[in-house]
């Protein structure tokens, strides 16, 4: 019997699940099905959302969230245990490797924008981030008023790097934009003096404080700018994927286990050196945990 012929007696009989009416529109459920396994794109240094451990395993919030779907997933496709491909991704090939079909679904930190929406889907949103400054507590800089004329850092090729030029055009601070090379040579200028502030995701700040041996003597800034939605990515317009995959995430968010898988990752020691982020749960990501959505800004 063909695939649309058992998908109409289904839906006849009235028994038609989730999960089959997923399956009748989806190219990464047939491939993960026939293969019996599922290849994930992890990340080695997204903490705490994708990052090796002590063991050089990738561990993470975004892990743990993608063990959840394959539960799932294993469930609905009746193919038993799935095999587990893991595959290291960048800010480069994470794209590609999604489009070619060499990764089913990237558990990552990637932000989710109406540009990167032209070549992959996206899950429901599940962190919330924003550009924020980051500065040294003896600068005596309290705001972003205080960075007039000032020199400061972004890493090149980084969102920040048009956010601190709007910043300063809007704002009509007259910023000295300094771009570095990488994140760890931003942050060793702003430590060293060389730049008065560093402007980056938050989360991404809090994690390099965290790591800092002077962490008590970095602080944010409390200027906030446009909010950016990260998700869980996979092959464009794969519909019946993501029904799955945001069908768990929001049973999840419904159920509190959501919250307390960030809790996990982002408010207690984390390994491998037990750093707490100490980042609590934004107004912004809780109004999305209440109410699951996709939807961007930009």
């Amino acid at each position: 019997m063909s695939r649309f012929r058992t998908f109409l007696l289904a839906a006849a009989t009235g028994v038609l699940s989730l999960a089959s009416l997923a399956h009748a529109d989806s190219p990464t459920l047939d491939r993960i099905k026939a293969n019996k396994s599922i290849s994930l794109g992890y990340r080695e240094a997204s903490i705490p959302f994708s990052y090796l451990g002590a063991d050089q395993k990738p561990i993470g919030f975004s892990l743990d969230l993608c063990a959840k779907i394959i539960e799932r997933l294993q469930a609905d496709l009746g193919v038993g245990k799935l095999n587990v491909n893991l595959v290291a991704v960048n800010s480069s090939n994470r794209i590609p490797l999604i489009q070619n079909g060499t990764v089913d679904i990237e558990c990552g930190g990637t932000a989710n924008n109406k540009t990167r929406q032209e070549q992959v889907s996206f899950s429901v949103a599940t962190f919330v981030s924003q550009p924020r400054w980051l500065v040294q507590t003896s600068s005596g800089i309290r705001s972003a008023a205080d960075l007039k004329g000032k020199i400061v850092v972004v890493t090149q090729g980084s969102n920040a790097v048009g956010f601190a030029q709007a910043i300063s055009s809007q704002g009509n601070l007259g910023l000295k934009i300094v771009q570095a090379k990488d994140h760890a040579e931003s942050f060793l200028m702003l430590n060293t003096g060389r730049a008065e502030a560093f402007l980056e995701d938050d989360i991404l700040l809090a994690g390099l404080r965290a790591a800092s041996p002077r962490k008590d003597t970095l602080a944010f800034l409390p200027d906030q700018y446009d909010r950016i939605y990260y998700g869980l990515m996979f092959t464009k317009g794969d519909t019946g994927f993501k029904t799955i995959v945001d069908d768990v995430l929001s049973k999840m968010m419904a159920s509190g286990e959501f919250t307390a898988l960030y809790n996990k990752w982002f408010t207690s020691p984390i390994p491998p050196r037990n750093e707490d982020l100490d980042f609590p749960m934004s107004d912004a990501l809780k109004e999305r945990v209440a109410n699951p959505s996709d939807a961007v800004s930009n």
